[in-house]
């Protein structure tokens, strides 16, 4: 087929709707704020809606990023392992020259850090990057690919394998990432007084903490569950990138998240979703579409009068804030037997 023939762009169409009003604290000082979400599945809109709805009459959601970094591994052979160990020696101990060639593909890369494994005489070299507003894969590939070249000629014992190694990890469930930080790592939290919980909830702080122990911890070990401890933070944050243009396959290592629960002295719930791999960006491809363009908009993340990377660090906080909504709301619902079916029974078929 001709060029000049190729049909026009074509999008798919997904329901999509804005919920809230979410209440934000902490990094992000944030009121009334409405959350775009694009999904299937109906029923999350009115649940993450209830999360957002009781976190606010409690206050708010505290949101904390504590770590942000976008990493890409390289794939490199040494004629044996002692020759990887002094080369790599050497490597990490030249961050200036690396940092100098990262700066030359991007004013906005920095090198922050490298890590490596060693398996026989294949060196596993993971490059950790700050990348702006950008959620940074092709930020951290590009450096990566000019890197490559000066490692070689610099470590002549070296040869090139890949310029993925699969130690970064991209859209694969991993311990590293959670272990040594891909994306944001965003704390999301907020303590329910109990007249909330049974009010808006329809449970007790202490149902939903049984519940949170025996089924988010007990039942992911049991089912071998790899840094994970949550109901459907998936889910959420399916919806959330696919309103806000991002890469939707890196809820892969997103929905690798921690819920954890407490009951606190004065009979209260305090309830927190930890993500520690939300990889988000307010710039770059899928960006450019009308709907994302208005969603980022109305977020509050196209604020031009902030250093780089502001925007990104407020979109990762409300994408957590939005998981944790939905991991609440459907805590909650799961203490009552019935009510999760019911829910999605007059929602789903209505």
């Amino acid at each position: 087929m001709k060029k000049d023939s190729l049909p026009p762009n074509q999008y798919a169409s997904i329901p999509m709707q804005s919920v809230g009003p979410f209440k934000l604290i902490g990094d992000v000082e944030v009121d009334d704020l409405m959350v775009p979400m694009a999904t299937y599945e109906s029923p999350l809109w009115p649940s993450v809606a209830r999360g957002a709805r009781v976190a606010a009459h409690a206050g708010g959601i505290r949101v904390t990023v504590m770590d942000e970094r976008m990493t890409r591994s390289v794939l490199l052979e040494a004629p044996n392992a002692s020759v990887a160990r002094q080369c790599l020696k050497q490597i990490q101990s030249r961050h200036h020259d690396l940092q100098t060639i990262v700066s030359e593909t991007s004013r906005f890369a920095q090198l922050l850090d490298t890590n490596f494994q060693v398996v026989g005489n294949l060196i596993y070299l993971r490059l950790e990057f700050s990348t702006g507003d950008a959620s940074g894969h092709n930020m951290a590939t590009n450096a990566a690919d000019r890197l490559i070249p000066w490692l070689l000629e610099n470590y002549p014992k070296l040869s090139y394998v890949s310029i993925s190694a699969n130690y970064c990890t991209d859209k694969k469930v991993s311990a590293v990432n959670g272990i040594l930080g891909r994306g944001k790592y965003v704390i999301c939290e907020t303590t329910i007084p109990r007249k909330y919980c049974k009010r808006f909830l329809k449970t007790t702080p202490e149902a939903l903490v049984d519940l949170h122990i025996k089924k988010n911890l007990i039942g992911s070990i049991v089912s071998g569950g790899l840094r994970t401890a949550n109901a459907h933070v998936a889910n959420m944050l399916l919806g959330f990138y696919l309103a806000t243009g991002q890469d939707a396959a890196n809820i892969v290592e997103g929905s690798q998240s921690i819920n954890h629960a407490e009951v606190t002295p004065e009979g209260d719930l305090y309830f927190s979703t930890t993500l520690p791999n939300l990889i988000v960006g307010s710039v770059g491809n899928g960006k450019g579409l009308d709907f994302v363009v208005d969603n980022l908009a109305q977020l509050g993340c196209t604020q031009t009068d902030v250093e780089p990377g502001a925007n990104a660090r407020r979109l990762a906080c409300i994408a957590g804030a939005t998981a944790f909504c939905g991991e609440l709301s459907l805590l909650a619902a799961q203490t009552n037997p019935g009510e999760l079916m019911a829910t999605h029974l007059k929602l789903e078929r209505s």
